[in-house]
């Protein structure tokens, strides 16, 4: 079973499980609504069967696809008529499917592999700060729990850059009027 069409039955499969047909009927009023819903559940179920029944016979795709079924050329001369087998038979050997060639990669690789040490930069930068963060907001929270009990010395001690303006500004007399 090809991988898309593995995930639509399976989609299909999980969503038949998990509608609530039984409740949805009760909501309905009239007798137009309730014969619509019916025909919708009996087209939603045969649907879902069918995905069942028709996606479940196919093969997994490999990582390698694989080469097409040749294509039998004799039944279809025999039922439809050798002419207008030959004009398609001829037809479809004159199509030649160009290979991929990926020329747009090699030009965004660098800018992208760029992107990445930049990303990394940026991360290692942002987990700092965030880490510097996280001590100043602990030790705020600290301050804020011990700071209705505190006396001017023990703030000080952690803060001396203050202690010396304000020694300086008592000094020179300045009160800040």
């Amino acid at each position: 079973m090809s991988g898309t069409s593995k995930k639509v039955v399976d989609v299909a499969f999980k969503a038949s499980r998990n509608i609530d047909w039984d409740g949805m009927a009760k909501l309905l009023v009239s007798d137009e609504a309730r014969k619509e819903f019916t025909t919708l559940r009996r087209a939603f179920d045969e649907v879902n069967t069918t995905l069942q029944t028709k996606f479940s016979q196919l093969r997994p795709i490999t990582k390698k696809k694989p080469e097409p079924e040749p294509i039998d050329w004799e039944y279809y001369r025999k039922g439809i008529g050798s002419r207008l087998v030959d004009m398609y038979k001829e037809a479809y050997d004159s199509i030649e499917i160009p290979k991929y060639v990926d020329t747009v990669t090699p030009q965004y690789k660098p800018k992208f592999d760029a992107l990445l040490v930049e990303l990394k930069e940026a991360e290692e930068k942002s987990l700092k700060e965030s880490e510097r963060l996280e001590k100043e907001i602990a030790e705020v929270q600290e301050l804020k729990a011990k700071i209705s009990t505190m006396t001017a010395d023990e703030y000080f001690e952690k803060h001396p850059e203050l202690r010396k303006k304000f020694d300086d500004e008592i000094r020179n007399d300045y009160w800040g009027y």
